[in-house]
């Protein structure tokens, strides 16, 4: 399945300059980044979660863990919880459960990037396939999203 077309559409009429990558079929960021030959640091996954009642994108590297102590704390509110599947699927029904880009701001969800990922001249994320990523530079996915940058992270798992 090629990246959605409300996908490349948006980001040919914005005239970014992207690569699609196409990869063997894999479920997680960073079987992704492994099946790419690239640091699974440099790849971005996309996690929804839901925050009072609307939906946001989070953006972290691949071997990272969103933590929802943090999140709540950027929020001001208790109520900050992951997104079902369910939810994903119509928040994004024209991707691939799982393989949703960050260009959240497209399917009318802000965009939260972890810091750490803003350092990269690039950025490479799923494009809404399980088979194909797409890299650009970072600077043009922040034109596209204005995305909120913080640190909403867990490094490990024992930290959270």
């Amino acid at each position: 399945m090629p990246i959605p077309q409300t996908v490349k559409t948006r980001l040919d009429r914005e005239h970014v300059h992207y690569d699609v990558l196409p990869h063997s079929q894999t479920f997680r960021a960073a079987a992704v980044a492994r099946t790419l030959h690239v640091p699974e640091q440099q790849m971005a996954k996309v996690v929804i979660v839901k925050v009072k009642a609307q939906f946001v994108t989070t953006v972290l590297p691949a071997t990272w863990k969103v933590d929802l102590h943090c999140l709540r704390k950027i929020f001001g509110t208790h109520r900050v919880r992951l997104a079902t599947e369910p939810e994903i699927s119509r928040l994004f029904p024209d991707c691939e459960l799982g393989a949703m880009p960050p260009l959240g701001t497209l399917y009318g969800l802000p965009v939260y990037v972890d810091r750490s990922l803003t350092g990269d001249g690039q950025i490479l994320f799923e494009g809404g396939t399980h088979s194909e990523a797409i890299r650009m530079r970072y600077w043009d996915f922040a034109a596209l999203v204005f995305p909120v940058v913080a640190d909403f992270h867990c490094e490990s798992m024992a930290t959270c």
